[in-house]
This record gives structure tokens, C-alpha cells and sequence, in this order.
């Protein structure tokens, strides 16, 4: 066991293992509560902490991982979020991203979640100060196992300078990308065991509400489709979802190719390579990049998702159906499911053209948001939203009656928050009725519901 130089300004210090396969660990004092010194226990996690089933299966890289703060749980998880954060030269977004995390969840759900933050600094100095602030503010995460702060010391990394300039990138940028692959090869390697499924995010992103939930029940929706990168943001990789029996593969990966090129090209070959052709994107995104600057050099980066809203839709079961001829594959129903695809109708459309959304049983609903055309081609160019309540169901066909009339689409687009305002009662179906003629095709990108029911107010 050796140890660092004391931080600067203090007598703190963290434990840095010596080779081999020993996990040694000592109590350290990192911060305080309450006018109190917390007592705190650093944990190395060594390279070797694999379940048994991936044992000799793998090279194994030289890394051991210390567990700053946190307690590490015997039991899986059903999601580990993983994050990554260095230290800035213009903002700092990690807080408000660990805030919004555990707001955003319920009790229930922070059960079955941890949360792994990877320090990835170099500077011990900033390490220690961020580390004292996340003991302050997330005493309760912390010790109950929902949330856990890691680091790898620098000695472990592969070299970071005279690396390839691929893509023609400065040997700075270079040096900053690569290193950001080996920052997520240890996080993923680290959180290879933790539960059955992994999330990535950055440390400047903002989530939307009951995400966990929305997570179970969109996997659930494609239990047989083979899968391996589900997609839950449209931004580089915030908001890629893993199996974790996939974690050494892809973290070795990282590892291997870290000077290659950036982690999201590396990450979008890895789901190639694992034959997953199709990128699967669930929509609205559950994540936002929140961040107004990049953590490299502090330049400018204000990326935002506009399919990510804060509270998700709930799309209650329904039957989809339409009177306008569709194009090849791009049936009524992929308008409906949230996933990546789109309904995509063949012109002529015209007065008498509708369609329809019949739920399975009646709602109440309080938000209704539309979008169609993509990249300012096919739209619906005019057309009404109307909200029927009765239905009717014949052998050949479904019908929907007593409709009343929420407003119209601007520019293809429709949102409406209030809808009880409007309709405050249960309703059997949601049509969109064309108004004019047009030309042009018409791309229903997604029609996305929100409902009251007897958990959840508005």
C-alpha cells in the first residue's frame, strides 16, 4: 500500500494500491456534516472483482478502482447510471445533474438503481473539494448504496500524448478524447457487476421524470427483440443503455481503441460490431444536455435534444388506423410506439383523410403533442386534433364519435398542456383530420399522450 502526496491545503489523502491483486482499504476523513468529520472508508475495487462467469474469458487490464465514497451493495440492481466528470474550466453541472437524477426518481425507484460517478481528474486537489460537496449534499445516497464515487489514479492509464491524429484533431484534442475512452473503459469495467442493465450519461445532463420506469416499460416492449444499445437521447452517448453482461466486451473495446477515434463513433461501431444494424431510440428522449460549456478547454456548447420532454408520455395501449395509403414499411402504428421510426403516408391527402389513435379503454387525458414532416419536408400542412368519446368496434373497422375539437397543427407541430381545460373527461380515441388538399407526402414523426390516472396529478 502506498500513498500520494497529501492533498494541497490539507492532511487528506487517498490510498493508491500496489500491483498485484490485493484490495486493501482504510478509513479516511473526507469531509464534514452538521458541523461533524465524517468518517469515511476508501475500497479498492481491483481488476480481478469479476463474477465468475467472465473469469479467464478476458485480458485483463491493469486497473484497480478506488471507491472514494458510497456503499458498494451485495445484491444487483435492476440500473446502474454511470457518469464520468473532470474538472472544468468554465461551469460546473455535476450537482445539478446528481439532483436532478435523484429528484426526478421515486423512493421505489431509487431502490433499484446506483449511481456511479468517476472522477476522472488528475488534479487530487479538485477531486478532494468535489468529494466533500457530494458528501455534504448526497449524505442519504450515499449511505444507502444509490450512490457510489470512484476513481482511477493516473498511473494506470495508457499514454496520452504523441497519439495518432486521426481525423486531423489537434494533440490536444486528441489527448482529451482519448483519454475520455479509458475514463469510460474503467467506469463500465468497474460497473460490470453492480445490476442487470447500465445507462451512460455526461455530468451536465438533466432527466426527465420516473426515467427508471420508462426505461422497465420500453424494454419490456421489445422482450423479443435482440438487442444491444437501446437509446434514450438523441446526443452523442448520453442515454446509451447496456446489458451489463456487455460491459467487459465494450470496455475492453474502448480500451483497446482509445486513440482511435471519439467514444461516440466507438460506441455506435461497438452496436455494429455486436450485429445491432438498427440504432433503437426511444422518444420523447428521457435525458437533456444541460451543459451551456464543454469540458474541453471551456468552449461553447449549448446541444439540446428537441424530442427530450421532462415528464415522458404515457401512450396507453390503442389500435392505429388510417385511410392514407402508407409507404412501404412505415406503418400507422410506428407514429404511436415512440420508438425510431414514422408513419410516412403517400399523397394524394386531402379533405376526408384522418388518423387514428382507439385506446384500448377509455382515458383522461391532460397533454397531447404531435410532430410530422422531418427537416421542414412532409408535413401535415393543415389538419384539426379532435378528442371522440365514444367508441364503436365492428369485425372490419373501428369508429370513434362525439369528438370535440382540441385545436390545429402550426407548421405541422401540436402541443397542448391543458387539455383538461378543454375536455375534462374520459375519452375513447384521438383523431388527427386532414383539412385541405395537398401534394406533398405526409410524415406523422410521433403522436405522444399523456394521461391522469389515479397515482399520478398534474
Amino acid at each position: 500500500m502506498t500513498y500520494p502526496p497529501p492533498f494541497p491545503g490539507g492532511r487528506h489523502a487517498l490510498p493508491v494500491p500496489s500491483a498485484g491483486r490485493s484490495s486493501p482499504s482504510s478509513w479516511n476523513w473526507v469531509g464534514t456534516r452538521g458541523g461533524k468529520q465524517q468518517q469515511q472508508k476508501n475500497t479498492v475495487w481491483d481488476a480481478e472483482t469479476w463474477s465468475e462467469d467472465f473469469k479467464g474469458n478476458y485480458l485483463q487490464f491493469n486497473v484497480s478502482i478506488i471507491v472514494l465514497a458510497g456503499v458498494p451493495q451485495q445484491t444487483k440492481k435492476f440500473l446502474t447510471v454511470g457518469l464520468s466528470s473532470v474538472k472544468r474550466e468554465k461551469g460546473n453541472y455535476l450537482q445539478n445533474t446528481l439532483q436532478s437524477i435523484f429528484s426526478q426518481s421515486s423512493e421505489e425507484e431509487l431502490a433499484e438503481m446506483v449511481v456511479v460517478v468517476l472522477l476522472a481528474d488528475f488534479d487530487m486537489y479538485w477531486i478532494k473539494q468535489t468529494l466533500l460537496i457530494i458528501n455534504n449534499e448526497f449524505f442519504s445516497q450515499l449511505s444507502k448504496g444509490q450512490l457510489l464515487v470512484i476513481h482511477a489514479i493516473q498511473e494506470y492509464y495508457p499514454p496520452l500524448t504523441s497519439l495518432k491524429r486521426n481525423f486531423n484533431d489537434a494533440p490536444d484534442r486528441v489527448t482529451f478524447r482519448s483519454k475520455q475512452n479509458v475514463d469510460y473503459a474503467f467506469l463500465l469495467h468497474f460497473s460490470s457487476n453492480l445490476s442487470q442493465y447500465y445507462i451512460m450519461l455526461e455530468d451536465d445532463v438533466s432527466c426527465s421524470k420516473n426515467f427508471l420506469s420508462r426505461l422497465r416499460k420500453h424494454i419490456r416492449s421489445i422482450s423479443t427483440t435482440k438487442w444491444v444499445t437501446l437509446e434514450f437521447s438523441k446526443l452523442g452517448y448520453i442515454g446509451k443503455l447496456y446489458q451489463s453482461r456487455d460491459l467487459p466486451t465494450l470496455s475492453r473495446f474502448l480500451y483497446n481503441f482509445y486513440q482511435e477515434m471519439p467514444c461516440d463513433f466507438l460506441l455506435s461501431h461497438f452496436r455494429t460490431l455486436m450485429m445491432q444494424d438498427k440504432v433503437i431510440r426511444l422518444r420523447p428522449s428521457l435525458f437533456q444536455h444541460m451543459g451551456t460549456y464543454s469540458s474541453f478547454k471551456g468552449t461553447y456548447n449549448n446541444l439540446k435534444d428537441e424530442d427530450f420532454v421532462e415528464e415522458g408520455s404515457d401512450n396507453p395501449p390503442a389500435d392505429i388506423s388510417t385511410n392514407i395509403e402508407f409507404f412501404t414499411t412505415y406503418t400507422p402504428d410506428k407514429a404511436y410506439s415512440q420508438g425510431s421510426d414514422y408513419f410516412w403516408g403517400k399523397s394524394p391527402i386531402g379533405t376526408g383523410n384522418f388518423f387514428l389513435v382507439a385506446f384500448h379503454e377509455p382515458v383522461l387525458i391532460y397533454r397531447v403533442r404531435i410532430k410530422t414532416g422531418m427537416d421542414g419536408k412532409d408535413e401535415l400542412a393543415s389538419a384539426i386534433v379532435e378528442l371522440g368519446k365514444t367508441l364503436v368496434k365492428t369485425e372490419s373497422m373501428v369508429e370513434c364519435s362525439e369528438f370535440h375539437t382540441l385545436g390545429s397543427l402550426e407548421k405541422g407541430q401540436f402541443d397542448l398542456a391543458t387539455v383538461q381545460k378543454l375536455v375534462n373527461t374520459t375519452v375513447s380515441c384521438v383523431r388527427i383530420r386532414v383539412t385541405a388538399d395537398q401534394s406533398d407526402w405526409a410524415i406523422i414523426h410521433f403522436i405522444q399522450i399523456w394521461t391522469v390516472n389515479d397515482d399520478k396529478t398534474t
